[in-house]
């Protein structure tokens, strides 16, 4: 098995909760994060879980923009 994929299989291993993976992604969506709070993520969560994490706040975020501008827009406020 090549380093790469070794590597892969000890990331995808680490034991860190979905919840976990779902702050670190709320506060990369939000932009703002600590060093120490970033090494911490790096070291403990599961990169699959950022995957998944990520795609559902990016679904979330989308549907939430389209709502707001829905309902922006049938409130007559741009008129």
């Amino acid at each position: 098995m090549s380093e790469a994929g070794k590597d892969l299989r000890e990331a995808a291993a680490r034991k860190g909760s979905f919840l976990q993976t779902l702050k670190a992604v709320a506060w990369a969506f939000f932009g703002v994060r600590k060093s120490k709070g970033y090494q911490d993520d790096t070291d403990r969560i599961n990169p699959i879980h950022v995957i998944v994490a990520g795609v559902l706040g990016g679904v979330i975020f989308v549907v939430t923009l389209v709502l707001v501008v829905r309902w922006v827009v049938a409130s007559g406020a741009g008129a």
